[in-house]
């Protein structure tokens, strides 16, 4: 048994799948390899995975201040159980999105890179949209005591649609589109 640390060579981090086709990067360069495919893959996955940590991490700093403050007792009983909800779900998610880290660390060396960046795939999807869930609450809880009422919900409610379209249904579509568009007979769509 190994202990030497996975490769992270390969393509650049800013390069993925859809870019590529799947593959070559263009027309003139030699199709990748499968461990190059792998490599640039892991690559992604822990460009992505730190900005998402981020993220979720500032936003879980500041959900764990709020119950410390003079003003939380005062609010409603509906208040504190979107911020139950929302530090569960910021917890969690910050559980999915740091869970790559440690799967790295455990497996580096066990020439298992493709099972590591499935599975890392895998909690950062989880992940992001347990990040969208407490963007949400957290935004219903701070429009609820400033905008009370209908209003408040009915924003965080269009804001939530928001992120279901472009973090959800706007890649999803693309990648539909582009697979009709390489599976028609001419090559365009």
């Amino acid at each position: 048994m190994t202990t030497e640390p996975m490769e992270l060579s390969g393509a650049t981090a800013g390069e993925c799948d859809a870019c590529h086709g799947g593959g070559a990067t263009s027309q003139e360069e030699e199709p990748e390899s499968p461990h190059e495919r792998i490599n640039r893959r892991w690559n992604e996955i822990l460009q992505e995975t730190r900005v998402a940590q981020t993220g979720v991490q500032i936003l879980f700093g500041f959900l764990l201040s709020v119950a410390f403050t003079p003003l939380f007792h005062d609010l409603s009983t509906f208040d504190h159980t979107v911020y139950v909800i929302t530090v569960v779900s910021g917890a969690t998610a910050t559980a999915c999105l740091i869970a790559p880290v440690s799967i790295h660390r455990f497996l580096s060396g066990q020439r298992m890179k493709e099972e590591v960046m499935e599975a890392a795939h895998r909690l950062m999807m989880c992940g992001m949209l347990l990040l969208a869930v407490t963007i949400g609450c957290t935004l219903l809880l701070i429009l609820h005591v400033v905008v009370p009422g209908v209003l408040a919900k009915s924003l965080a409610g269009a804001v939530m649609l928001w992120f279901a379209l472009s973090w959800y249904a706007f890649p999803l579509w693309l990648r539909r589109r582009s697979t009709r568009r390489s599976t028609s007979p001419d090559g365009s769509a």
